[in-house]
C-alpha cells in the first residue's frame, strides 16, 4: 500500500479518536497498535520466541498465608471485568444481569460475595466493575439494590468505562464509516484497555491516595473467581508485582490462551489470534504447554502507577489483530480489524512477574448455555459466604455437556425447555443432546447420556424421569 496513503489513513485514525474525545494515552497506545498493523505485525508468537512452563508454585505454596491477607484486606479493591453482552447466548443486556444459581444474576453473586466479606472481615474492602459503553446503564440501575455497598467503597464509584477505539477497514486501512450504524465503528480495544482507563480516569490515582495497594482483577462470569485470603496474602508477601492465576489445561481448554517463557526467562501470555496458522497443533497441544489463564490476575498498584509513568501512560502489550464483518447481517459489508490487547499480556510487561497454578474450582465460567446449565444444577451448589462451587457430594470426573445449539444456544430457547427446573446432574459425567427435547420436573441423569429427538417435532421429557446414559443414543 502506498506509505502516503497509510500516513493519511493514520491520520484519520487519530482525528476520529480526538474527535470521540479520546485521551491522549489512549491515542498512543492505539496507534502504536494500527503502526503494528500497517508494519504487517500480526502479534506473532511463534514457537522459536517461546519454550513452556514446567514447574509454577501451587496450592501449597499458599497455605498459612489468610492472616497477611486479612491485614492486606483493608488496602486491597475488587475489580470486575463487565464489559460483555453476552451476544452468543442472544442476550441484549449485560451479561452480569442473567440468573445463574438459585435465582441470583452473575451481580448479585458478586456483590453479596464483597458484602458477606466485609461484614465477617470488619473491613470496607471496595468492588470496582470495568463497564462497556452497552453494559454501563444496565449495571448501574441493578446496583441501586444493593445501596449498603456503598458504606465500604471509600468514596470510590461502583463502575467506570473502558475506552473505545475505532474499526480499521481491511482493504484501506482508514476507520470504517457506518452511518446507519454508528456504533459498527467502534469496538472495545480488550480488556488490556484496563490499565489506560484506570490511569485516564484518575481511579489509580484515588486508590493510591486512599492507600489500596494491591487489586483483584477477574471476569464477572467467573463464577469461581472470588477473593482469596491465603491468595492475596502470599502476593502481598511475595516480590512480585503482578501474578496470574493458572490451572491446568484440559482438552476444553485447546484453543484459549496459554503460559508460555520467553526466551529471556520472562512469562508471556500466547492468545490463539497470536499463533500462526501452520502451529496450531503445538497451541493447542495441552501436554507441552500445560498451564491457561484463567483471566484472574493480582496487581500492585504503586508498581503499576510506575510502569505507565515509565511508559509516557502506557504499557507496551502485544497487539491481537481480529478481522471480522463490519455487519455480519450485511453480506456487502467491508471485513474489518479489531486492534486488541489482553489484560493477561502484562505479564511479560512487570519486571517482577508470577505465575500461580490454581485448583480448577477458581475457574468456573459461563461462556455458553452448556456452562449455564452445569452451573444451575446441582452439580454446584452455592456456599453460604456466596461462593459457586462443585457439589462435594459429587464423586465423579468433569461434567461435559454438549446441547444442540439449534434449540438451547440462544437464551430464550434455553428458559423454554428447562422452564421447570434443570435436571440433576450429580451423577453424570457426560450430557449430549440432539434435537429439541423439552425437560418436565425431577428429571435425573445418570452416567454418560446421549439424548435424541430424530423426530419432525418438539419432545418433554415427564416429570421423574430418571436416565441412565449407555454408549449408544438414547430415543426420546
Amino acid at each position: 500500500m502506498n506509505p502516503d496513503h497509510t500516513d493519511r489513513a493514520r491520520t484519520a485514525v487519530e482525528k476520529k479518536m480526538l474527535a470521540d474525545g479520546a485521551s491522549r494515552p489512549l491515542i498512543h497506545t492505539f496507534l502504536r497498535h494500527y503502526d503494528r498493523l500497517r508494519a504487517g505485525d500480526r502479534g506473532r508468537v511463534d514457537e522459536s520466541m517461546i519454550v513452556p512452563v514446567r514447574d509454577l508454585p501451587g496450592p501449597e505454596d499458599i497455605r498459612g498465608h489468610a492472616e497477611s491477607g486479612s491485614d492486606a484486606l483493608s488496602h486491597s479493591v475488587v475489580i470486575k471485568l463487565n464489559g460483555g453482552l453476552g451476544t452468543t447466548m442472544g442476550l441484549d443486556q449485560a451479561k452480569s444481569l442473567l440468573r445463574v444459581k438459585e435465582g441470583l444474576t452473575f451481580l448479585d453473586i458478586i456483590v453479596r460475595q464483597i458484602l458477606e466479606l466485609r461484614r465477617s472481615c470488619t473491613s470496607g474492602l471496595p468492588l470496582m466493575f470495568m463497564n462497556s459503553f452497552s453494559t454501563e446503564t444496565d449495571t448501574r440501575e441493578k446496583l441501586q439494590n444493593y445501596r449498603e455497598l456503598s458504606r465500604g467503597q471509600e468514596g470510590l464509584p461502583l463502575t467506570f468505562l473502558q475506552n473505545r477505539v475505532p474499526r480499521i477497514r481491511c482493504d484501506t486501512l482508514y476507520p470504517v464509516e457506518w452511518p446507519s450504524a454508528p456504533e459498527r465503528e467502534w469496538c472495545p480495544p480488550g480488556h488490556g484497555d484496563l490499565y489506560i482507563a484506570l490511569a485516564t480516569t484518575g481511579l489509580l490515582d484515588q486508590l493510591i491516595d486512599r492507600g489500596i495497594r494491591f487489586a483483584f482483577v477477574s471476569n464477572a462470569d467467573n463464577l469461581g473467581a472470588s477473593m482469596d485470603l491465603d491468595i492475596l496474602g502470599y502476593f502481598a508477601n511475595s516480590p512480585g508485582s503482578f501474578m496470574m492465576e493458572v490451572t491446568t489445561r484440559t482438552e476444553a481448554d485447546r484453543k484459549g490462551g496459554h503460559l508460555a517463557q520467553l526466551r529471556d526467562g520472562r512469562l508471556t501470555l500466547r492468545e490463539s489470534a497470536q499463533c500462526p496458522e501452520n502451529e496450531q497443533d503445538a497451541f493447542q497441544d495441552i501436554t507441552k504447554y500445560r498451564y491457561f489463564n484463567t483471566n484472574n490476575l493480582w496487581i500492585k498498584l504503586d508498581a503499576l502507577k510506575a510502569k505507565l509513568m515509565s511508559e509516557h501512560g502506557t504499557l507496551p502489550l502485544p497487539t491481537i489483530v481480529n478481522r471480522k464483518k463490519a455487519d455480519p447481517h450485511e453480506p456487502d459489508a467491508p471485513y474489518v480489524y479489531q486492534l486488541e490487547s489482553a489484560m493477561g499480556a502484562a505479564i511479560s510487561v512487570f519486571e517482577e512477574s508470577m505465575a500461580l497454578d490454581i485448583p480448577r474450582t477458581r475457574f468456573t465460567p459461563v461462556k455458553t448455555t452448556d456452562d449455564l446449565l452445569a452451573i444451575r444444577s446441582d452439580a454446584y451448589v452455592l456456599s453460604r459466604d456466596y461462593r459457586v462451587q462443585p457439589n462435594p457430594a459429587r464423586r465423579r470426573n468433569d461434567l461435559v455437556i454438549h446441547l444442540d445449539p439449534r434449540y438451547y444456544g440462544r437464551i430464550q430457547d434455553f428458559e423454554d425447555r428447562f422452564a421447570e427446573d434443570p435436571p440433576s446432574l450429580l451423577e453424570c459425567d457426560r450430557l449430549k443432546i440432539e434435537g429439541d427435547i423439552t425437560f418436565g420436573r425431577r428429571i435425573r441423569i445418570i452416567g454418560d447420556a446421549h439424548l435424541r429427538n430424530a423426530s419432525s417435532g418438539p419432545v418433554r421429557l415427564p416429570d421423574g424421569t430418571t436416565l441412565t446414559g449407555r454408549a449408544s443414543p438414547i430415543n426420546v
